[in-house]
């Protein structure tokens, strides 16, 4: 990057525009000049790529339409974007900042230091400025990846002073007036270029020379009056008058100097060096000089201040006349017109927040009285919503209060502009019909920042009470906050109920955008339930409502992809969800919500963990840690408790249970909601403990843990979460009784259920990942015949030969010796005293050994235990 840094006047523009027109290198140039309104992300990050695509037109048309979509994607995803365009372009490309010193949002700098970080191999950075950005130099210098250029560079030797008066103004000085006025400016090339065109006309250049003293400020006051006193009165006025704005054109200059001729005017000033800077080539917008603007103003304001507020007023409405409300808005404020500023923001406000444009609004609100918002309850309301979108509670109740005081002191139904009450003023009528919903919205966001959830289910359903029918966006508003309300609480049926309510009222209010938003979480949360069939309807429907949307591709539908490759993942379909993630990747995460880099990721450290790549997958669980962006929806499955869940499929033990002590994880803690994955995982540990330690202290644990975790779970409809346990408990189950030897048929029960459960869902991957001690089970269950054609296809999918088992290898408990002496006796005609007499045996142990005996081969009568016997071929006569 080359940074030309110096105060103002030192010639950076003019150095860099010689130094691109000189230069023999093949590349294209593209010159941004900013100004302070484009300290605004959007704004900024507009014009750069409108820059880039005046000169290529294919690089940020993606980009570009991620800033103008509903919501507009995050500035990462957007130059993300960006810089892949930029990387597949064939020749060498510099961009130009001039004035980089008017940003002041940290939001910007944060974008460029990403791009700086990302920066392709031919994209070439010049940033100049009157300050130091706020960039990270020093890592840039360590990495010798800055050019600097500042004052010192940049100031005139006596040499270049002597060419630059001799030379383009004209002036026939000698050396040493040429000398001292250097010394005099310390090679500044503004003051030398004032100086200059004070001197024109004069006869005594020496004395002038001579008498030329003073510090810069004081310098510049004297010489730009000398240079305006000898401008004619018509000139002098345009000057003045046009001060106030930040790029000027000629229609635009004639509404506010009252005249005409303004774009004559300005070519005027343009050939006469009248520090004019062009700002296109074909000199339709124009800017002064920012050192000359600003002492013009200060001239303005020191002479003709009585005019300002006009010339202001006169600016907005110019601008609102042309559909630039931002800049029609920032003149009413600068003219102190807030009774106009405060109606224009109102009724610019929806659009902002739809396009998530917070920044813009809350600065206009920092500047606006505080009266004039308190005077408007839509305003008040708005100043609420800009709070709550930067997760600040403090000062939201005192805004709704102040917009609830006027719906209070409305009579009736309070929506006739005759009955309202004095001083309540309201520009945007409809936000004001709807405004007792989204007050209750609005209410319900700050109860669920607080971490109140049954405030914001109570808030959300008055809102719901309160909404018009076609008030879709408020009523999908309040759903949508019930549905996050019941899901951080475990009440995934509610939840479920008001996603989908959300989801049809956004569809009717024709913000597919923000359905697509909906899908992803009520998929997820019909995951839980159990339901992957409707999950995968719910995602597939989105994804068809939005390849039927004209127009570019909409944001979200990369999240539909990578929501149903998941899904793919848990039937055992890789090569699908492989190709759903590729689908999604070359989509591009612009085109996803904020947390698809990380799902992506998460995703696809499944595929590779099923593929037997554990240490790629625990590398793309770090990445999506990483690339974490945290909303409002409760985090039930937190990326330290996934990896831990690597770690134990890795054997990696002491990190798991190091996770554990971390978080304080013990098996007598109270159980919720949002720490079940965790607890669950913790029961994982432990089973694992058990089986590799020989700890029955970790598997009783475990069960006991496990039980509780599944009450709960069955209580709360969570049934994917309970076949999970249920799994668990039939493992750790086989684990104690190994070690015990005792009873492994116990096992088979809560695998039963979790059979029953699973199969109508078309669950694989839950059995077949927990390896071998899950593939002996599966066998035993199918062949006591438990959903035994389910368990042939699980058991196929491992590639093994399910349910043909030969003598008691498919026995979960092998019989013992005098057990098989009592079973071949059961197959002949021998009552059972007479079993007892012959193998000399209470008839009592007898009843025992046959009980035992129709538990481990899991039947109910001597006929069945025959046939059983027979089918395992355990009637031999042992040798």
């Amino acid at each position: 990057m080359l940074l030309v840094s110096a105060p103002a006047g030192f010639g950076k523009t003019t150095l860099l525009a010689d130094w691109i027109a000189s230069s023999t290198a093949p590349h294209t140039v593209v010159w941004v000049s900013l100004d302070s309104h484009d300290s605004d992300p959007g704004t900024f990050w507009a014009y750069a790529i409108a820059a880039l695509q005046t000169a290529l037109p294919d690089v940020g048309t993606r980009a570009l339409a991620l800033l103008q979509a509903s919501p507009p994607a995050s500035v990462t995803t957007i130059l993300t974007t960006l810089i892949n365009d930029l990387a597949a372009i064939a020749e060498d490309v510099v961009l130009v900042l001039d004035d980089y010193h008017v940003i002041d949002a940290p939001e910007v700098h944060d974008g460029m230091a990403f791009l700086l970080d990302h920066k392709p191999r031919r994209l070439h950075l010049v940033l100049a400025g009157r300050a130091d950005p706020a960039l990270p130099l020093a890592g840039l210098r360590a990495r010798g990846e800055l050019v600097e250029i500042r004052a010192a560079d940049l100031r005139f030797t006596p040499e270049e002073a002597l060419d630059y008066l001799h030379g383009v103004m004209g002036l026939q000085l000698t050396a040493e007036d040429v000398a001292a006025l250097e010394a005099r400016t310390e090679g500044w090339i503004t003051a030398l270029q004032l100086a200059a065109l004070s001197m024109r006309g004069r006869t005594d250049l020496a004395g002038f020379v001579a008498g030329f003293a003073g510090d810069d400020r004081y310098v510049v006051d004297y010489l730009v009056e000398q240079v305006l006193g000898r401008q004619t009165f018509d000139v002098q006025s345009f000057l003045l008058q046009t001060s106030i704005l930040g790029r000027l054109s000629g229609p635009l200059c004639d509404a506010v100097t009252g005249q005409r001729g303004g774009k004559a005017m300005l070519e005027r000033l343009d050939r006469g060096n009248l520090f004019v800077v062009p700002l296109d080539d074909r000199r339709h917008w124009y800017r002064y000089h920012h050192l000359f603007a600003d002492v013009l103003r200060a001239r303005l304001l020191d002479g003709h201040a009585d005019q300002v507020p006009d010339l202001h007023r006169r600016a907005s409405d110019w601008y609102d006349q042309h559909d630039e409300r931002h800049l029609a808005i920032d003149h009413a404020l600068a003219g102190g017109d807030f009774d106009r500023a405060a109606d224009l923001v109102e009724l610019a406000s929806p659009a902002l927040r739809r396009l998530r444009q917070e920044a813009t609004l809350r600065r206009w609100l920092d500047v606006l009285p505080d009266a004039q918002i308190r005077a408007r309850p839509v305003l008040s309301n708005d100043a609420a919503g800009v709070l709550l979108t930067r997760g600040h509670t403090e000062g939201v109740e005192s805004r709704l209060r102040d917009a609830e005081r006027w719906l209070d002191a409305l009579p009736g139904d309070g929506q006739t502009t005759v009955t309202r009450p004095p001083g309540m003023v309201v520009a945007d009528e409809e936000a004001f019909r709807i405004l007792p919903v989204a007050v209750a919205v609005h209410r319900a966001g700050q109860a669920l920042v607080r971490g109140d959830l049954a405030s914001t289910r109570a808030h959300a359903r008055r809102a719901q009470a309160l909404s018009y029918a076609d008030n879709h966006l408020g009523r999908a508003a309040a759903a949508a906050l019930i549905g996050l309300a019941s899901w951080g609480s475990g009440d995934l049926e509610v939840a479920r109920a008001a996603y989908v309510d959300s989801m049809l009222s956004m569809e009717r209010a024709g913000h597919v955008a923000d359905v697509l938003g909906l899908a992803i979480a009520l998929s997820d949360i019909q995951a839980v339930q159990g339901r992957l069939r409707d999950a995968r309807h719910t995602l597939e429907r989105a994804l068809r409502l939005a390849e039927t949307q004209d127009g570019p591709v909409l944001r979200g539908t990369a999240d539909m992809l990578v929501g149903l490759a998941a899904l793919h993942v848990e039937s055992d379909d890789l090569q699908s969800a492989k190709e759903l993630l590729a689908r999604s990747h070359q989509l591009g995460e612009h085109l996803g919500l904020p947390q698809n880099p990380y799902r992506w990721r998460v995703v696809m450290a499944r595929v590779r963990a099923v593929e037997g790549d554990l240490d790629a997958a625990v590398g793309l669980l770090d990445d999506a840690e990483r690339v974490y962006v945290g909303d409002f929806s409760p985090d039930v499955r937190a990326m330290p408790a996934r990896r831990a869940r690597m770690w134990i499929a890795q054997g990696r033990l002491p990190d798991a249970f190091g996770w554990v002590a971390a978080q304080g994880l013990t098996a007598a803690d109270e159980l919720t909601y949002l720490r079940e994955f965790e607890h669950v995982t913790l029961a994982r540990a432990l089973l694992a403990r058990c089986r590799i330690d020989g700890s029955t202290d970790a598997g009783q644990q475990a069960w006991a843990l496990l039980q509780r975790l599944l009450a709960a779970a069955d209580e709360g409809g969570r049934t994917g979460t309970s076949i999970e346990i249920l799994l668990l408990q039939a493992l750790t189950g086989q684990a104690l009784a190994r070690q015990s030897r005792g009873n492994l048929v116990s096992s088979l029960e809560p695998l039963e259920r979790a059979l029953v459960l699973a199969e109508p869902q078309g669950y694989v991957r839950i059995f077949i990942d927990e390896g071998e001690q899950m593939l002996a089970l599966l066998n035993a269950a199918g062949q006591r015949g438990i959903t035994s054609g389910y368990v042939h296809r699980l058991l196929a999918t491992t590639g093994a030969e399910p349910m043909q088992p030969k003598g008691e290898s498919g026995l979960v408990e092998p019989l013992s010796d005098r057990e098989l002496d009592v079973l071949r006796l059961l197959a002949s005609d021998l009552a059972g005293p007479d079993i007892a007499r012959e193998l000399v045996l209470s008839l009592n142990t007898v009843r025992t050994h046959t009980k035992n005996i129709y538990t481990k081969l899991g039947v109910s009568s001597r006929r069945a235990a025959v046939s059983r016997a027979m089918e395992l071929d355990l009637l031999r006569t042992r040798r």
